[in-house]
């Protein structure tokens, strides 16, 4: 047996056999062997969705390329390929995503199968965005499903948290290729509460950052601009130094009472705006190296904020060495059935603590406060959802869970976690 773990150092496995299947021969031959099978991408969820003690696979060095449709409007996209290299795929092919989060080392598949997002308010989660899967099924088969083609699977398979299958390639919808302009700068937050409506209108992207001890955030707004716009190259960092951060993290570690002026005095820092423009695939990342665990509630768009100022609130009364910044986007609805954003456009507060910290008695008391707001948790964030939440939250779960055992009735994709959470 060999290790794992995932990416903050939080949930550890030993599977029997971890793979790197190349083609689907190979493919075929491991998951009819297995027991059990689970599929990792870069280790970036923190509920123990890749645990197993039996097969876990990799697809990264799956063969594959991109396949672009006549009309260039949806692309076929090996889905063991990080976003990153997707993305820079794409760019060469003079196309771009519709929209990507903060961070891109991510399988396309985790990605699409735990409902990863990033911000605007009339955008989706790249869930949205996928528009057809080829599976390889616990038979050793590779089923194709898309709106038209087995569309039962497909209405499942588009959050799947990789219960049915292996998925191989995505068809996702993308767009020409399109340059950004990033904007970040420091607000107060009774400023951008007030005008947070007219802020989102404005521009395509926007999001901020708030530590729970300041009454400012560094707001960020990402917008499309033509090509030959001028602005500071990509490479160039435009947030808080995260040299500087990590010792400010490590002295909160040694000295929790030093949390609160620690934090105003990164915001100090971050007090000078900056501004960088470049393809979109390299403006949509930020660096993110200081581990962290994390917990991310998606909200009803009226609760977003009301929510946002209740945690701060309780986290300053109970005065928490919480040493990150709450995260805070919009999204666009859905119809997934297993979406967060299925209930209508959504508000996502994003919430962490440093990995060297203790985590889990302020996640315990943080996810009572989003849940007062009618929150539903990031399948792939911390939580606590037992089978009666998930059937009561989502009124297609059974839907959802028909389907599965339609196409996997051994359980061969499910884990102990997965088992329990919705009570198969």
């Amino acid at each position: 047996m060999t290790g794992w773990n995932n990416w903050s150092g939080s949930v550890m496995a030993t599977p029997r056999l971890i793979a790197r299947p190349r083609d689907a021969g190979e493919l075929a031959a491991l998951v009819a062997q297995a027991g059990k099978v689970r599929v990792v991408g870069a280790g970036h969820s923190f509920m123990p969705l890749c645990e197993t003690s039996d097969l876990l696979l990799s697809l990264a060095d799956y063969e594959g390329a991109i396949d672009i449709a006549p009309d260039r409007r949806t692309v076929w996209a090996p889905a063991g390929w990080s976003l990153k290299k997707l993305t820079a795929a794409l760019w060469d092919e003079g196309l771009s995503l519709i929209n990507q989060g903060d961070i891109n080392p991510q399988s396309l598949a985790g990605a699409v199968s735990t409902g990863t997002h990033g911000t605007g308010a009339e955008l989706g989660s790249l869930s949205t965005q996928a528009r057809g899967f080829r599976l390889m099924t616990a038979t050793g088969q590779i089923v194709e499903c898309g709106p038209t083609l087995n569309p039962e699977l497909y209405e499942a398979q588009r959050l799947s948290l990789g219960l049915f299958g292996v998925a191989v390639e995505i068809r996702i919808n993308v767009l020409p290729a399109y340059h950004l302009e990033e904007r970040v700068e420091r607000r107060p937050l009774a400023e951008v509460a007030e005008r947070l409506d007219e802020l989102a209108a404005a521009t395509r992207h926007m999001e901020f950052f708030v530590f729970p001890y300041s009454d400012d955030v560094i707001f960020k707004t990402l917008h499309p601009v033509p090509a030959d716009t001028p602005g500071r190259p990509p490479s160039e960092a435009g947030e808080t130094d995260e040299a500087t951060f990590k010792m400010i993290c490590d002295i909160c570690a040694a000295l929790p009472h030093l949390t609160p002026p620690l934090q105003r005095l990164i915001m100090r820092l971050a007090g000078k705006s900056s501004r960088r423009v470049g393809p979109a695939h390299a403006i949509f990342p930020s660096e993110r190296n200081i581990r962290f665990e994390e917990m991310e509630y998606e909200l009803p768009r009226a609760a977003g904020l009301p929510t946002l100022r209740a945690a701060i609130d309780h986290i300053r009364k109970r005065r928490l060495p919480i040493t990150f910044p709450f995260e805070f986007r919009l999204a666009a609805g859905d119809d997934i059935w297993m979406s967060p954003f299925n209930a209508g456009p959504g508000a996502s507060i994003s919430f962490h603590q440093y990995a060297k910290m203790p985590w889990r008695p302020a996640f315990a008391e943080m996810e009572a406060v989003l849940r007062d707001g009618a929150g539903r948790p990031h399948w792939a964030k911390r939580h606590t959802l037992t089978p009666a939440d998930v059937h009561r939250l989502y009124p297609r779960a059974a839907d959802f869970l028909a389907v599965r055992k339609t196409w996997d009735p051994t359980g061969k994709f499910a884990n102990t976690h997965l088992t329990e959470l919705f009570g198969l």
